[in-house]
């Protein structure tokens, strides 16, 4: 059954795809700045991916696999390079505020690194307000079928990937827990 082929985004399986999506000459710096200036006249995205600036490889993974599944992800430091993250102030806080209104939803991406990002738990908080629409990406390392959020992140919904019963695609799941759970499509 799909319950029980869930599976969070496994790390090694999106640097994987981070990896393969670079080339000798490009970084996956390179890789998403590309992607991005590709999508400059798409005004709305249906994911903002919040993330730790760290984590870029696993990040362009996880924005290839995302897009796999025919979602336009937004990453907020190629779109706008301006922005410091070390440093929340009032005009980067609403360049930010301007992107997430053309987001249909965000997905945290946890990592060891996400638990140091100041701007992660801000981008959350600031989307499920506006939209209720924000969940949990988990990037284990076991691609485990449990997942459960650390402190705050426990009250968000999470995402899963695997196939609808009776297909072998696999697609992505919204779980608000292991036994309530909808496809992303409905959940949106």
């Amino acid at each position: 059954s799909a319950e029980e082929e869930m599976s969070t985004f496994k790390i090694s399986d999106v640097r994987a795809v981070g990896r393969a999506a670079t080339t000798m000459q490009k970084t996956a710096s390179v890789v998403l700045k590309e992607a991005v200036r590709a999508q400059t006249t798409t005004k709305t995205y249906d994911i903002f991916l919040s993330h730790a600036f760290s984590d870029t490889e696993l990040i362009l993974g996880v924005k290839v696999k995302l897009e796999g599944y025919g979602h336009s992800v937004y990453v907020d430091w190629l779109e706008d390079p301006q922005l410091d993250r070390s440093a929340v102030n009032p005009g980067t806080a609403e360049t930010l505020r301007k992107r997430m209104a053309c987001c249909r939803s965000l997905f945290y991406s946890t990592t060891e690194a996400s638990s140091n990002s100041k701007w992660m738990p801000w981008e959350c908080g600031y989307v499920d307000g506006k939209r209720g629409r924000s969940a949990i990406l988990p990037l284990t390392d076991t691609g485990t079928a449990a997942f459960k959020g650390q402190e705050y992140l426990g009250i968000y919904p999470y995402i899963m990937e695997a196939p609808q019963k009776g297909e072998t695609a696999k697609r992505l799941w919204v779980h608000h827990s292991p036994e309530v759970y909808c496809t992303f499509a409905a959940w949106m």
